[in-house]
Order: structure tokens, then sequence, then C-alpha cells
């Protein structure tokens, strides 16, 4: 296991609108990487199945391909270090909040089947991605909102 001094977590701090949409999109591709990378070869059908996922379904329009195929690329690669479940956990948190579990499963069951091929550990991707978007504890929000609900108390 990776220690945590020589982690480099991706870190992530919603301040205003923009970034929350730009976490969603990240939460989005680690899903699709997670399972790509499960199987120890990422397909370029699989990369490409998730930018198609997000598109159809109008997840991030304001996030252009190359920026989301430059997203994939880089977590696929973090996904393959050891410490590859605090990546995820740490991605998905601030956005546990948001309605995207049922988009966050689809599109990690169509990554699986992209390559026509669904190998045993792509299945444990997603069953580990369906128990993560339960469990999360929910993000505390940061910011305004938080300023304003702590003056309350």
């Amino acid at each position: 296991m990776s220690d945590a001094n020589t982690s480099t977590p991706i870190e992530i701090e919603i301040t205003e609108p923009r970034s929350f949409n730009e976490q969603a999109a990240v939460a989005l591709v680690i899903s699709g990487a997670l399972v790509a990378v499960a199987d120890r070869r990422v397909s370029p059908v699989e990369r490409d199945e998730v930018i198609r996922f997000i598109r159809e379904r109008g997840l991030a329009p304001h996030i252009e391909d190359d920026r989301l195929f430059a997203m994939f690329d880089e977590l696929a690669e973090r996904l393959e270090e050891p410490d590859f479940a605090n990546v995820v956990i740490e991605t998905l948190r601030p956005v546990s909040d948001l309605p995207l579990s049922s988009h966050l499963i689809a599109l990690s069951e169509r990554v699986a089947a992209a390559d026509e091929d669904v190998h045993p550990h792509e299945v444990q991707a997603i069953k580990l991605l369906r128990l993560l978007t339960l469990a999360l504890p929910r993000a505390k929000p940061v910011g305004p909102v938080a300023v304003n609900a702590a003056a309350k108390a």
C-alpha cells in the first residue's frame, strides 16, 4: 500500500459551480477508466465509449472532447498504481450528493461491454462502484453556503 506522504491524490475543492461540473465529469470518467483498466489492457474503444456516453447524455457539455480524453488517460494511469482505491474514493466523494449513481453504473457497464469481452475483473470493478456509490459519505459544501450554514448554527 502506498504511503500517504508519497501518494499524489487528485485534490479538488468545490468553490464555484463550474468546478463542481468539472468534478462530476471527472467522476464519470473515472468510473469508465476503472472498468477499462480492470482487465489490465485499456482498449481505445473503451475510452471512446466513455466520451460517447458522456456526450449522448449531455453530462459535460462544457468540457471539450480533448480534455475528456486527457482526463481518461491521466486517471487510467493513476488507477494502475497501488493506491487506486483512494483515487476512486477521493474523486467520487465531492460529487456524492449529485444524482450521478445511475450514470456511473450505466457508464461502467457500457465500458465493460465495449470491447465485446466482459472480463471477471471488470465485473468486480462495477460491483466496487456500486458499493462506493451507496457507501460514500455525502460531500460537505464549501464556500458561501457552508459559511452561511455555520453562521446560523
